[in-house]
C-alpha cells in the first residue's frame, strides 16, 4: 500500500455482520495537520506550541488559536508523526518548561504525500 494511504480491512465474524478496521497510522492529513508539520520543519529544534502558532498564522495570515494547535500536536504525536521532548524550565514561565516538537520520518512521509496529492489536484485545476 502507498505511504499515506488509510488502509481498510474488512473482517466477517458471523455471515451477516462486517467490522471495518482502519490504520491511522497512514491516514491522510488534514489542512491544519499539514500546516502544523510545515511549521515544525520550518523551525527546527525551535518548534514548541506558542512558536508553531506563530508560523502558521504568519504562512496563513489567520487567527489560530493555542488549543488548536495544541490538539493537532497532541494527534500527530499520537498517529507517530511528531515526537515532543521536554526542555529546561525557565523563571519567565514560572518555572515551567517548553514541549519541543520535532518531526518523525512517518510525518515527512504523510506531508510529503500530502503535498503530491494537493499538486495533482491543482494540476487538473489549471484548465478552469
Amino acid at each position: 500500500m502507498p505511504s499515506g494511504q488509510a488502509s481498510l480491512v474488512c473482517l466477517t465474524f458471523y455471515s451477516n455482520i462486517n467490522y471495518i478496521v482502519i490504520d491511522m497510522t497512514h491516514a491522510h492529513l488534514g489542512e491544519f495537520e499539514c500546516y502544523t508539520l510545515s511549521a515544525i520543519l520550518g523551525l527546527g529544534d525551535r518548534a514548541y506550541g506558542v512558536r508553531i502558532k506563530e508560523d502558521i498564522e504568519a504562512k496563513t495570515g489567520r487567527a489560530v488559536a493555542i488549543g488548536a494547535v495544541y490538539t493537532t500536536l497532541s494527534r500527530l504525536e499520537k498517529k507517530g508523526f511528531v515526537r515532543a521532548r521536554t526542555g529546561e524550565s525557565t523563571p519567565v514561565r514560572g518555572g515551567r518548561a517548553k514541549r519541543y516538537y520535532c518531526i518523525q520520518p512517518a510525518g515527512r512521509e504523510a506531508l510529503k504525500s500530502a503535498v503530491l496529492s494537493m499538486q495533482t489536484i491543482l494540476a487538473n485545476l489549471e484548465g478552469l
